[in-house]
């Protein structure tokens, strides 16, 4: 099951360790492989927020993920991303930029560095809609029910994640843009950037994820008919019709996870020039840690660990809430990417350590009373 679901992402990385050899010798080895480690760090709670998506999806869309979706994902997002990013802030042509990121990488690295106030607030947008439209939804399982408990009823007032987005931005826009971080340690007003960059965050996301829903509910009120349709066929002796409304279904629902990835990325390529600012060394080695974040999705899936760990849902979303926060904060301030990678992951071991302790409560109950309290077992903390 490993070797069948990472196989690619360890011939990936063998790959793209021996072509960082024959680059630039030992050096480029070993600047990749810290790159792929930083981006597997970075994107674990990417990972399982995809899972969480991907378990909707055939075995044919799930491969189709691991494909194309890893073209886009690293050559998209971690090749192409940062040369579009240079040319639209710099005015120039892809052809000039492309030059510019391969024989003056310094310069490429301060028009990235510049360009990161309206990368910052689109990407911590995008992502806090995420945050927000998980916490206001009632759900039966609740890991922190004090916190999720009363936002589920908060929840209820129409476009109430929207609203408190755009004061989130709003702020934003009045606090840290006023002196936004660039190149050389200046500061600068990039109000209007953050405030329009951040409504196109806003914007992508009610798309596309309005897009997504849609067609899943299509899809499943489609299903209930195509079963009902398939019963009468049988019983008449005629061919049943396929349904196609699950390729547009799978369609936009996969596109949503390409613009979710491209989201939790904007952290790792801008973090990566801490390491490096050579493309070709960032390609591989982001490359390598997004065949392994994909791999991780598949896996997840397959083994049904989030219906086993339940709160393990719970931490990524509250892990993307803390990344879109310290997007945002980050178009004023530095913050290590240290920082960022552990907040994640401290929040995820809490939520899988909560699930196993769930599960093991359950278990004893089960064992010894008979059926378990449904509040007990559906909250968590």
């Amino acid at each position: 099951m490993v070797l069948k679901t990472f196989g690619w992402s360890f011939a990936v990385t063998v790959l793209g360790l021996i072509a960082a050899v024959f680059y630039d010798g030992w050096a480029a080895f070993g600047v990749v492989a810290i790159l792929a480690i930083l981006e597997i760090s970075l994107s674990f709670d990417n990972a399982v927020v995809n899972a969480g998506v991907l378990k909707k999806m055939n075995a044919f869309w799930q491969k189709i993920f691991l494909t194309v979706g890893v073209l886009i994902a690293v050559f998209g997002m971690r090749l192409v991303f940062p040369v579009v990013i240079v040319a639209i802030s710099a005015k120039m042509g892809p052809v000039e930029a492309v030059d510019l990121a391969f024989n003056q990488p310094d310069r490429y690295q301060q028009l990235v560095t510049d360009a990161h106030p309206s990368i910052a607030a689109f990407g911590g947008m995008f992502l806090l809609m995420i945050f927000l439209d998980f916490v206001f939804e009632e759900r039966d399982i609740q890991w922190l029910r004090w916190i999720e408990r009363p936002l589920a009823k908060l929840g209820k007032v129409d476009m109430l994640s929207v609203c408190i987005a755009l004061i989130v931005l709003l702020v934003a826009s009045m606090t840290v843009a006023v002196h936004a971080h660039q190149h050389g340690g200046v500061h600068v007003d990039k109000q209007a950037t953050v405030l329009l960059a951040g409504v196109g965050g806003l914007i992508t996301y009610l798309i596309v994820g309005g897009l997504s829903s849609f067609f899943e509910n299509r899809l499943e009120e489609e299903e209930e008919r195509e079963h009902e349709a398939e019963e009468q066929a049988k019983r008449e002796g005629k061919p049943a019709s396929a349904v196609l409304l699950a390729g547009k279904a799978a369609f936009f629902m996969f596109l949503y996870l390409e613009v979710l990835d491209a989201s939790f990325s904007f952290d790792g390529v801008i973090g990566a020039f801490a390491v490096t600012n050579d493309i070709v060394m960032m390609a591989l080695g982001l490359g390598i840690g997004a065949m392994y974040v994909r791999s991780l999705t598949v896996y997840l899936v397959r083994q049904g660990t989030l219906d086993d760990y339940v709160y393990l849902e719970h931490g990524a979303h509250y892990a993307i809430g803390a990344l879109a926060v310290l997007l945002l904060i980050t178009i004023q301030y530095e913050i290590n990417e240290v920082i960022t990678g552990l907040i994640g992951v401290v929040l995820i071991a809490w939520s899988f350590l909560s699930s196993v302790r769930r599960n093991r409560r359950i278990a004893a109950e089960e064992g010894g009373s008979g059926s378990p309290d449904k509040a007990q077992v559906s909250s968590g903390v």
